[in-house]
């Protein structure tokens, strides 16, 4: 895997400037249990991926990602969404969640 990935990953996660997000994009270096400087047991993931630059990454273990879609630069600003309840579309605005590892 070489190049910018949108990654979407199982749970929340912190990224670098303390929000909380779903995916994150940026250029996906894959890496073994040595980029924490611990080695892992067997119930442990032994692979992650190294999203970013040197001074601006996010690691992701191998088990929380759920896709990987190679692209550009996705869309970061507020993003339309909708939810049904009790049988109506309820439309509203609300900021990405796809962390920009830049």
């Amino acid at each position: 895997m070489k190049g910018n990935y949108l990654i979407s990953t199982d749970a929340w996660f912190y990224a670098p400037d303390g929000r909380q997000y779903r995916a994150v994009w940026g250029n996906v270096q894959m890496t073994d249990d040595s980029v924490l400087g611990i080695k892992t047991n067997a119930r442990s993931s032994n692979w992650f991926a190294k999203v970013g630059p040197e001074d601006n990454h996010v690691i992701i273990a191998g088990c929380q990602i759920h896709y990987a879609v190679k692209c550009d630069r996705p869309h970061v600003g507020y993003t339309d969404e909708h939810t049904v309840e009790a049988g109506e579309c309820k439309k509203y605005i609300r900021p990405t969640n796809i962390y920009i590892a830049e």
